[in-house]
């Protein structure tokens, strides 16, 4: 833990006010020297509660404590220390969650003591039974004072329910007279917020199942105010032990409640706009979900903000939070009155809560409303801003779903409405969100799953059309996910690319490939295939790839001539770019480069001249486009033989990618084209089975290695 700092001109100055306070006129009398160490103790608590990391709460609810010991129990006290705490800076915003850890604990430690003294009067009139059970008229007398001067409101009644006998405290509390409590019935003083199995304990113990009870419990008072007491009701039996009397003691307990009311609004009701917050919003939420009704729906409707951080950084913060007060104020005001609940998530979400939904149509109508509301520009200050949001409805039945799952579907949809150009709603696809989730879990999954051995390396064959000879193979990497089953380069590498992790997965892909060709090359020498590679967009614009691939070459022992990097056509955007340096930095060690899908990208001859590659692979959609009935076949073969010689004419090896006919290897062959891939030579299979092919394959025949010839054998 970090220990607090020294004290500043600021600590000290809260120790002034915080003497000042504690010597003030509270009605406690502390003996000079005991007030001083109570000062300094508590302060001392309080500013390391306020400054010290990690923030520990039970520090300030040590000091709440120790007021309470010290008999300064003055809710007055409570208060305006609570005012002084609010007004110190607190670290990392902790100003709320210490004045709320402060109070909890003067509260408890209050708690505490009233329960001492309660079941000191509780033993005092338990004794007092007894005695007058043994001795009624010698007792009488003694329970008579102590039931009149009692501080504490006591009522004395049958076990029929029937109120005896009541003390001044009693008649008090209520604000009435012996005449208007005598003679009612305990049953008539039900109050609407009673707690849960209250009445149901009553009746155990005016039947004698019970001995007492306890409860905090409101009662309407004559003149109509709510109070509320912590009462606890004890059991009379005669010499038999029949049941006889009950005993009710009432301990005013109102300005604690409200305290805690005060407290409990505050962690739930968001600061700034004092719109309920999301654990306000969730607990509503759930509690549709406790019990339903079937065939009840509700509905959601999660609202954004369209350009409010440009607000809050031209304008400043102030600024923003005044925007943010307006439009919870709107929103307020055209959703409250038709039942909604309005909430604050954070930042600038909002969440509009519709119970007992009729329909989508009522959650379309309240996401419009919300769009209304906002139309009109907001004015702070000498500032006229326009507010746009983006909504996102969902409306579903409630056993259809969960709290959970219906906020992040309402979420996703939203982004959906951002997507589609903001300042609009946007309904819940199922097909989408479970799109969207889908590829959640996979970027959720994925930052583990290289720990985890959960990727796995295929190999596709590179055939040679000269001679049919296997040449190389390319190394797709594979993911086998434990919900979704695995997952091919198309369903991850994007989600990869967009949260970086795309450098760590190729670094482990170069790793694997690497080491699994270098095993080739020991056990079948110069038989074993050229290595293609994939390189992401990013990693080929990473300075650090030149580093990283002469790591994995030395470490794995394979032979930079028998390493392909396959490149995108957005690799390199022009002749200027910065990309161009790792590039040239690869081939430097020997590594050959090929542009992968070309055709696809800005497909520009004159930027694969200025290249550092040495092959080209024609995207897959030029063969396959071949046989579309409504494309002309001959001009497509036209096209790819063009392809062919300007790419030989650029001094490139080219591959023809999606060859899936024997009829279409032939025609490529003979139009020069040098090497091909697809299914018709073999789809992506495990090493051991591009190992079986090897074994396989002929001796002495000449093999194309980049556009040369090299004979080996024999």
């Amino acid at each position: 833990m970090t220990r607090a700092p020294e004290p500043s001109s600021g600590a000290e100055r809260f120790d002034e006010d915080w003497a000042r306070l504690l010597s003030g006129d509270h009605g406690t009398a502390v003996h000079p020297g005991l007030l001083d160490r109570l000062v300094s103790g508590t302060a001392g608590l309080l500013r390391r509660a306020q400054l010290d990391e990690p923030f520990e709460p039970h520090l300030a609810a040590e000091a709440g404590a120790q007021l309470v010991e010290a008999q300064f129990t003055d809710p007055i006290v409570l208060a305006r220390a609570v005012e002084l705490l609010q007004r110190q800076p607190a670290a990392d915003g902790r100003g709320p969650a210490l004045c709320g850890a402060f109070a909890a604990g003067w509260a408890a430690a209050l708690r505490e003591r009233t329960l001492r003294e309660q079941e000191a009067i509780r033993t005092a009139a338990d004794i007092a039974r007894k005695e007058a059970e043994k001795a009624l008229r010698a007792s009488e007398a003694r329970f008579r004072a102590l039931f009149e001067s009692a501080a504490i409101g006591i009522g004395i009644g049958d076990t029929h329910g029937n109120i005896l006998a009541v003390n001044k405290a009693l008649q008090e509390l209520f604000g009435a007279g012996p005449e208007d409590m005598i003679g009612r019935r305990v049953g008539d003083l039900v109050h609407p917020e009673d707690a849960d199995g209250v009445w149901d304990v009553y009746e155990e113990l005016v039947s004698g199942k019970r001995e007492y009870f306890q409860f905090d419990k409101p009662y309407y008072r004559q003149d109509g105010e709510v109070v509320w007491t912590h009462l606890t009701v004890s059991l009379i039996r005669d010499d038999d032990g029949t049941p006889q009397y009950q005993v009710a003691m009432l301990e005013d307990v109102t300005d604690r409640y409200r305290l805690q009311e005060r407290l409990r609004h505050q962690a739930t009701h968001d600061p700034l706009t004092g719109l309920p917050n999301r654990a306000a919003f969730f607990e509503r939420l759930e509690k549709l979900f406790e019990d339903p009704d079937p065939g009840a729906r509700f509905g959601l409707c999660y609202v954004d903000l369209d350009g409010f951080k440009v607000v809050n950084d031209s304008l400043g913060h102030d600024t923003g939070d005044q925007l943010l007060s307006a439009v919870a104020a709107r929103l307020k005001a055209a959703l409250s009155p038709l039942g909604h609940l309005v909430a604050r998530l954070g930042g600038d979400e909002f969440v509009v809560l519709l119970e007992n939904s009729r329909g989508e149509q009522e959650a379309v109508a309240a996401a419009k409303t919300v769009l209304k509301a906002l139309a009109g520009p907001v004015l702070i200050g000498d500032h006229k801003l326009a507010v746009g949001a983006s909504v996102g409805v969902l409306e579903r039945r409630v056993s259809t779903t969960t709290p959970g799952a219906a906020v992040r579907a309402a979420d996703l949809t939203l982004y959906r409405a951002k997507e589609a150009g903001r300042g609009r709603w946007t309904l819940f696809d199922p097909k989408e969100n479970a799109r969207a989730v889908s590829r959640y879990a996979v970027s959720v999954r994925m930052p583990a799953a290289l720990d985890r051995g959960e990727f796995f390396i295929d190999y596709q064959p590179l055939y040679a059309l000269a001679d049919g000879r296997l040449a190389a193979v390319e190394a797709l990497v594979r993911w086998r996910h434990p919900q979704l089953g695995v997952l091919g380069p198309d369903e991850f590498v994007t989600t990869a690319e967009e949260t970086g992790l795309i450098m760590p997965l190729g670094r482990w892909v170069l790793e694997q490939a690497c080491g699994q060709a270098a095993d080739w090359i020991r056990r079948f020498g110069d038989a074993a295939p050229q290595l293609n590679v994939n390189l992401a967009v990013r990693q080929a614009r990473s300075a650090a790839l030149v580093g990283d691939l002469n790591k994995i070459l030395d470490s794995t022992g394979l032979d930079p001539a028998r390493l392909q990097l396959e490149i995108t056509e957005s690799t390199v955007v022009g002749p200027e770019d910065e990309a161009l340096r790792t590039l040239h930095g690869l081939v430097e060690r020997g590594v050959s480069l090929a542009v992968d899908d070309f055709g696809t990208g800005w497909s520009n001859l004159a930027y694969l001249r200025d290249l550092p590659v040495s092959g080209l692979k024609i995207a897959g959609s030029f063969v396959g486009d071949l046989h579309d009935p409504a494309k002309d076949e001959e001009t497509g073969w036209r096209i790819v033989s063009g392809l062919v010689s300007m790419a030989h004419a650029l001094g490139l090896t080219v591959t023809a990618e999606g060859v899936e006919t024997r009829r279409d290897a032939e025609r490529l062959r003979v139009i020069g084209c040098d090497w091909a891939q697809g299914w018709h030579f073999g789809r992506p299979v495990r090493p051991s089975e591009i190992a079986r092919r090897i074994a396989e394959e002929p001796q002495g025949r000449p093999v194309a290695v980049r556009g040369r010839s090299v004979t080996h054998g024999d």
